[in-house]
């Protein structure tokens, strides 16, 4: 196959790498993308089977981060939002632990019902303070400790510290409390400003908007064999054959291809096992995510939702789509399909004897961890003279991965002109 010229080829169409090429095309760059799979999304991505909607492994975009407020147009992903809150399987029953600013109203009732108590919320108001200053959680990464470390000083103790425990650990796939505070914080406050929602095509729906402005410019199932600096830029070749020269390359891959190909050494990351099941049975329940508020391990999953409850295209109606995720990884071998079903049962308050398999998503890599001290901002140019970003480059979040494309971007387009 014959060779194909561009300014900048990114390679990756995840989205930090739509972003990027986006920004880079605006600019008026002619800049290209090689995508490995069969489709733009990175780790981002959907299956339609038999009418229902499965995202790979349980994801939720929220409408408060910053950056997708910047380069995506919300209202045509027609989001359906979680109910304002989580719900949780107590050893007394199951209760609704309401968002404070969204639904103030059932406050009081949680703590007439002994929800919480009022020295439990002083304790988490104590952790969650800095919070409300995010730039101090920045700036000053000396200051930061691991999230179980921080909670601990707070005071933050009994049913409701094992329900932010089991939350976090489901939002970062990390149970240790290892990870990062102020990360940990950072996301707080997104939760706090925005309440998570599904477009209503799916988290597919997401990259396929980034894709948009440059869907011209995007060749997928085109896997890169190597990257070869030459005179004036580099060669890059493809395991199809094809060849491409550009003046700039950019590595936009998860963390394990982008040191495969610019030799530096992979970020450590955690993964997710997310099981769905198709029932009948209609759900009278809250649209919400569910965690185990009980004390002692009473099985593997993290969270448990009627995903059709609070986002309805993902099911044909009269059906109801059931999602629960568990930790993957060091120290949480896969779950059978067995113990995931009967503990996120436990968790909805269902009997699940009508649940039917639908798919299974094993995702070893999900996510980059984030120990402390939090850095925000790594290097996007690499020691081999490549371009990198990712939400391995930025924050492990959907924020983070376009923060790092456009950043990129930007960065190249100064070499560019200068």
């Amino acid at each position: 196959m014959g060779g194909e010229e561009a300014e900048v080829l990114v390679i990756g169409a995840g989205l930090a790498g739509l972003r990027c090429a986006s920004v880079l095309a605006a600019a008026g760059r002619d800049a290209r993308i090689w995508e490995a799979g069969d489709d733009v999304g990175g780790r981002v991505r959907t299956d339609v089977i038999d009418g229902f909607r499965c995202d790979r492994g349980f994801q939720v975009l929220n409408p408060a981060y910053p950056e997708l407020r910047a380069c995506v147009d919300l209202a045509a992903l027609k989001l359906q939002p979680f109910g304002p809150g989580v719900g949780v399987r107590r050893d007394r029953g199951a209760v609704v632990l309401a968002h404070p600013l969204r639904a103030p109203a059932r406050v009081p009732a949680l703590l007439v019902k002994r929800g919480v108590t009022p020295s439990d919320l002083v304790a988490v108001a104590r952790w969650a303070h800095p919070a409300l200053r995010p730039k101090s959680l920045t700036s000053s990464p000396r200051e930061d400790s691991t999230l179980g470390a921080a909670l601990d000083r707070s005071g933050v103790r009994g049913e409701l510290r094992r329900v932010v425990d089991r939350f976090l650990s489901g939002v970062v796939l990390d149970d240790s409390g290892d990870t990062s505070n102020a990360f940990a914080l950072l996301l707080l406050r997104m939760f706090v400003l925005g309440v998570p929602a599904l477009p209503t095509d799916g988290m597919r729906a997401l990259p396929r908007q980034l894709a948009m402005p440059v869907a011209d410019r995007i060749s997928v199932n085109r896997r890169v064999a190597g990257v070869r600096a030459t005179a004036g830029g580099w060669q890059v070749s493809a395991e199809d054959g094809t060849t491409l020269r550009a003046r700039e390359v950019v590595v936009a891959t998860d963390t394990a291809a982008a040191a495969r190909l610019t030799g530096a050494v992979p970020v450590p990351t955690r993964g997710v096992v997310t099981h769905w099941w198709v029932s009948e049975r209609p759900w009278d329940g809250p649209p919400m995510l569910f965690v185990d508020g009980r004390a002692g391990r009473r099985g593997p999953v993290v969270n448990a939702a009627v995903i059709s409850a609070a986002a309805p295209s993902y099911a044909p109606p009269g059906r109801q789509l059931v999602q629960a995720s568990a930790l993957l990884g060091a120290g949480h071998p896969e779950p059978a399909e067995a113990q995931m079903r009967e503990h996120a049962a436990e968790l909805l308050g269902v009997e699940p004897s009508d649940w039917a398999t639908l798919v299974r998503h094993v995702v070893p890599d999900a996510l980059p961890v984030q120990p402390p001290p939090l850095t925000v901002r790594r290097p996007v140019h690499d020691g081999s003279g490549l371009w990198v970003c990712g939400d391995h480059r930025d924050t492990a979040s959907i924020q983070g991965a376009l923060v790092s494309g456009r950043r990129t971007a930007h960065a190249v387009l100064r070499k560019l002109r200068g």
